[in-house]
């Protein structure tokens, strides 16, 4: 108490603004309800890259949100991830708008992401468009753009989308909607035509100004920026062997009778998920069987099998079912680790932060590993090393002879990198590369990433084997992503054939794995967002349990109770 002292508290009207805190420290005030837009423009009036949404005591919400109370605030723009994704999901409207406006019988199909940035989307209700066409739709949707189009965004019940989403021909919508739990849905409308997005969405077309379409049979490419460079559109490049492996999934969801994510959770809802799961890892059994009657083909020839491919992608189990079956061939395969001819810590190369680079080439000591190689398909004996990642320390193992006509497995990050090996012939070597690179979408115009099912799978894995939690797997996966684009993803179409681990069921089995761990990752961390970007796609999926699945199955190797766990070969 103060006693007879002056005390600074008084009695005060209620405050009719509201201020927002920036992270540089500075302070703007406005009214009661004023669009965070206008509080993040009045900070960064020139920013080089255009705000696409905001985060908002730590919750990622649309520019057009109206701020109540005094918050944090940081622009969101398409730098990052989160903010690319805003402009790819609005962009995409502004597609299938203008190609609905010239072609109203049409669809425009969102099918998967293409690397150097773009969707690539399939047509639906006739042939493909002519050059003519596709350029008359692009000029549309530039004029979309410079009319700054409002994108409206309503909540309203489910039973009155699915009626809109009828009238508009979207049958995949409404069967979407059919395993809505929730009451209500968010549902966006441009120029006329009304549409559902998981995820935010700009509040107008002005911004969005860097794009194009390109013809590519039997759909189009709608190109776009990469985050690193948002307000460039990267060369186009042409991937064949990632395309073939798109256009094999598309057969394969025909094989299943499976289209989209409605269509899994219809088959959890009918009891048909036995039948799903069953025809869904025979399609992989024959995938790998055919891989390794390839490379029975060129026996005699095939001395060395690399396996690649990005974190969380079902390598070491993928690697272990090929050596199986190669066994069932007649051949003896030997696993040599690649993460044994590490150099000795100190040196290791540094990043641009000044840590050590354990997924640089140079980490690796390349004379040793072709020089033992070579003899290894010599038949000579040979003394490996072996790496103590506690010391730092490159030590001598055991020493080992293998007959000439021995089949070498060797599974590492730079498997498909061609100075990997610059003293072995090209002939010797057989490049496989494994990667999730499909998945089932939401519907015609949710995708969902590949690099998404990947990431659940690690938070899974991580879980489980290694103790981390959600948070410290997320926070990671920025870091995994940047050596993946560096040591992988630039050396993809150098393999010889590649393996999509993906699953079609698998999100229906991750889900009540991943959903607690990440509803345990602390509101207000950047991690969050993350976090609730994920539980939001996987609150359309109805989740299964993992009884079903085969022992041998990839998945094993993420939720557990695999028989090739210890499979040594």
């Amino acid at each position: 108490m103060r006693g007879q002292e002056e005390t600074p508290v008084r009695a005060a009207s209620p405050r009719q603004t509201i201020q927002v805190r920036f992270a540089d420290g500075r302070t703007y005030e406005g009214p009661v309800g004023t669009p965070v837009a206008e509080f993040v423009e009045a900070a960064y009036p020139d920013a080089p890259c255009p705000a696409v949404a905001a985060l908002l005591d730590g919750e990622l919400v649309e520019l057009t949100y109206a701020v109540s109370k005094d918050a944090d605030v940081v622009p969101v723009d398409t730098s990052t991830n989160a903010g690319m994704r805003v402009y790819q999901r609005s962009l995409s409207f502004v597609l299938i708008v203008a190609g609905r406006e010239l072609f109203p019988r049409v669809r425009v199909i969102v099918d998967h992401s293409i690397a150097l940035g773009g969707f690539f989307c399939q047509i639906m209700g006739r042939e493909l468009f002519s050059q003519d066409e596709l350029e008359a739709i692009e000029r549309r949707m530039h004029e979309i753009v410079a009319a700054d189009e409002p994108i409206l965004r309503a909540r309203m019940p489910v039973t009155v989308a699915r009626e809109m989403f009828a009238s508009q021909g979207y049958d995949d919508k409404v069967h979407l909607l059919d395993y809505r739990e929730e009451e209500q849905v968010t549902v966006y409308k441009l120029r006329g035509v009304h549409d559902y997005f998981y995820g935010c969405m700009m509040p107008s077309t002005g911004k969005l100004r860097w794009f194009s379409l390109r013809l590519y049979p039997p759909g189009l490419i709608l190109r776009m920026p990469q985050r690193r460079e948002p307000t460039v559109l990267p060369p186009h490049r042409d991937y064949p062997k990632l395309t073939a492996v798109f256009r094999e999934y598309k057969d394969w969801l025909s094989i299943l009778g499976m289209e989209n994510i409605a269509s899994l959770n219809e088959a959890i809802e009918s009891g048909q998920m036995r039948k799903t799961i069953l025809v869904t890892e025979a399609l992989h059994e024959k995938r790998i069987s055919d891989i390794a009657d390839d490379i029975v083909a060129r026996s005699g020839q095939v001395r060395l099998i690399l396996i690649a491919g990005p974190s969380a992608s079902g390598k070491t189990t993928f690697a272990r079912r090929l050596a199986i079956q190669l066994m069932v061939d007649g051949f003896k395969p030997f696993a040599l680790g690649l993460d044994d001819y590490f150099v000795d810590r100190e040196l290791t190369p540094h990043d641009e932060s000044g840590n050590y680079d354990f997924e640089a080439l140079g980490a690796i000591n390349l004379p040793l590993f072709n020089r033992q190689l070579l003899a290894l398909m010599a038949g000579q004996a040979v003394r490996l090393p072996r790496y103590d990642f506690k010391k730092g320390k490159s030590e001598w193992g055991k020493e080992i002879r293998l007959s000439q006509d021995a089949l070498i497995i060797v599974e590492g990050i730079h498997g498909l990198n061609p100075d990997l090996l610059p003293s072995v012939p090209a002939e010797f070597v057989h490049r496989i590369y494994v990667s999730a690179l499909t998945q089932l979408n939401i519907d015609h115009h949710n995708r969902v990433p590949t690099t998404d099912t990947r990431l659940l799978r690690r938070i899974v894995r991580d879980a489980r084997h290694r103790g981390y939690s959600a948070r410290e797997t997320i926070k990671r996966w920025e870091s995994v992503r940047r050596g993946e684009e560096r040591n992988i993803f630039a050396y993809q179409e150098n393999a010889d054939v590649m393996f999509n681990s993906a699953l079609a069921y698998e999100l229906a089995v991750l889900k009540p794995f991943a959903e607690p761990l990440l509803l345990r990752v602390p509101h207000g961390t950047m991690e969050y967002m993350e976090a609730s970007r994920l539980l939001d796609f996987l609150q359309w999926v109805r989740p299964h349990k993992p009884d079903m699945i085969p022992d041998n199955s990839l998945l094993r190797e993420f939720v557990g109770g695999s028989i090739l766990r210890d499979f040594q070969f």
